[in-house]
């Protein structure tokens, strides 16, 4: 049993486990134990004895679920790689947007070019890498792009996170400029934290749906879901009818440019 623990507490400061699930991890010590003595009176196979001293405790996924079926990023890479999996555009473009996760979706179709501050290593077929700082799309003509999205990335230009310049109008610089890019006929799939204006210095800022749709003047509006609090996602819905009262959501906007 003192091995056992040592080897918890050993595990728990190696991932910098903070104090709450220091004490859930503990919790499941019991457990731990109990199964440990259940697996060494069957038997186990030649290669897969049970030793203390290579024991790696995972306390807590007992008490956990199947997956995450939820949430901001679950729910708006599958909204939008859904509208480009129907549309099938020709060339795809994105900004900043989660490479595992909405990049991986578009990946199974088509080819995608991703713009992004920070760099990648890795080498994935079909995938297509630029570093750069997209706050004013320099790199692209007027109306060049026919299938552009940003999901989640837009928020955080110009407060320093992700080692771009600090500019408290980075924002703007970056919202006309995919205005000024998208193609006439183009789709912008766009996303960011909606709910009461504010800034999240350095994290991020939250957006009024007003601001967006002000600052988008010069693209019709396709379609509009947000994601609540809860993390539920509220589909095809009208801006009017995101409550008053959110906080922090997140906002889905399928603009066209004509």
């Amino acid at each position: 049993m003192n091995g056992v623990l040592r080897r918890v507490l050993d595990t728990g400061n190696l991932f910098g486990l903070n104090l709450a699930k220091t004490v859930r991890s503990v919790q499941g010590v019991p457990k731990l134990v109990g199964d440990a003595i259940q697996y060494r009176k069957q038997n186990p196979p030649a290669g897969f004895e049970l030793r203390v001293r290579r024991m790696a405790p995972m306390l807590t996924d007992y008490r956990g679920s199947a997956g995450s079926a939820g949430g901001h990023y679950f729910h708006q890479d599958l909204w939008a790689a859904r509208k480009i999996y129907a549309r099938r555009p020709a060339r795809h473009i994105d900004i900043g947007s989660r490479i595992d996760g909405f990049i991986a979706h578009l990946l199974v179709f088509m080819d995608v070019q991703v713009i992004d501050i920070l760099p990648m290593e890795s080498k994935v077929k079909g995938l297509g890498f630029v570093r750069a700082d997209a706050t004013s799309l320099a790199g692209f003509d007027d109306g060049s792009i026919g299938s552009l999205s940003t999901l989640h990335a837009a928020e955080h230009f110009g407060l320093g996170r992700y080692s771009d310049p600090v500019d408290p109008w980075a924002h703007v610089k970056f919202m006309t400029a995919l205005e000024r890019v998208l193609a006439v006929g183009g789709n912008l799939y766009f996303s960011v934290p909606v709910g009461k204006e504010r800034l999240e210095f350095n994290a991020h800022r939250v957006f009024s749906i007003d601001t967006v749709l002000s600052q988008f003047r010069r693209l019709r509006l396709i379609s509009f879901s947000y994601i609540d609090e809860v993390g539920n996602l509220h589909c095809d819905v009208s801006p009017a009818e995101v409550p008053k009262g959110l906080v922090t959501g997140c906002g889905l906007f399928d603009f066209r440019k004509e």
